[in-house]
């Protein structure tokens, strides 16, 4: 895949204008924070993630035919949602294959919105996304979660946005999870303003980037499920590390823990409802590994099942 441009980025800016949120840049309420700590609220967009930008692209983009032949895609639950969403809007038929351990309270959207649900081991569900195809769907329209110019390319009208609204931002943190945000979000921060340094963030449970940051080629590692189930494949895809790794200064690994510690405090102090993956930034930063200056954390989605969050709330790792 060849690297997204600016002006792609600005064009699906405009296509998806009517149907998502330009998201609020707010102070995290932290006096001793190692550094100047704001949040992109991509929890707030209606389907309670950033995928609602990628999705309503590629919904946008669709010909005639293709809307006639209904879409699919695999996902962990959030892209399946906001694509489920956009599909329901637009009255176009949608399969989406998740994984088994999918929260109920994304089935439970998915659903909502009428589409039709597979679920399907790891590793099968993975091999979707490797492969790009599954044969039971071969006639809809497959739209990759990540791996998909039209998703990256709307990813990165959030990099505009925070360049608007903080335009001395110092680091950005962003949730790793197959490299569509990161590359999008890095992309339009690299083409306006160079000397801004861009990080992922990974869990310690899943952290293929990291392995691949410190190999210097993509690498494939033993994932350990958690609740923390927007990030964290088992490997980084050949052609998105390709994308991702001229862009980013590196991947920033937190605990478990840590994510825990980062979700009480943005409910508590801002009434923020993080699922782990978008609480993962925050955790970053407060390790004070991307510097002590303004340091905008990526807060991906608040799709978290509420059982769960009750025993974070409590201090517990579900």
């Amino acid at each position: 895949m060849k690297p997204i441009s600016l002006d792609e980025i600005e064009q699906a800016r405009e296509r998806i204008a009517g149907s998502t949120l330009r998201s609020p840049l707010v102070h995290l309420g932290v006096d001793d924070a190692p550094a100047d700590i704001y949040l992109k609220l991509e929890n707030l967009q209606p389907t309670g993630s950033f995928k609602a930008r990628g999705a309503g692209n590629a919904i946008a983009l669709l010909s005639d035919q293709e809307r006639d032949q209904g879409v699919y895609t695999c996902s962990a639950g959030n892209m399946a949602q906001a694509l489920a969403w956009h599909a329901h809007r637009n009255r176009i038929p949608c399969t989406v294959i998740v994984p088994n351990t999918a929260p109920e309270t994304k089935l439970a959207a998915i659903k909502r919105f009428d589409a039709k649900v597979i679920q399907l081991p790891w590793d099968e569900f993975w091999q979707v996304a490797i492969t790009h195809h599954c044969a039971a769907l071969e006639r809809s329209v497959f739209i990759h979660p990540f791996a998909d110019r039209r998703m990256i390319a709307a990813n990165g009208t959030i990099g505009l946005e925070i360049l608007e609204d903080l335009p001395n931002v110092d680091s950005i943190i962003i949730p790793f999870g197959g490299g569509g945000l990161a590359t999008g979000i890095a992309t339009a921060i690299k083409g306006r303003k160079q000397d801004t340094r861009v990080y992922a963030c990974e869990t310690e449970t899943a952290a293929p980037l990291a392995a691949s940051f410190a190999k210097g080629s993509a690498q494939a590692i033993k994932r350990i499920p958690s609740f923390v189930d927007g990030i964290g494949a088992e490997n980084v895809l050949s052609e998105m590390w390709e994308l991702v790794k001229p862009l980013l200064e590196g991947s920033i690994v937190v605990s478990l823990r840590e994510i825990v510690s980062a979700i009480g405090l943005l409910f508590e102090r801002n009434r923020v409802i993080a699922e782990g993956a978008g609480a993962a930034s925050v955790a970053a930063a407060l390790t004070g590994k991307a510097g002590t200056g303004r340091v905008v954390c990526v807060v991906s989605g608040g799709n978290i099942d509420l059982s769960k969050l009750v025993k974070i709330l409590h201090g517990e790792i579900p």
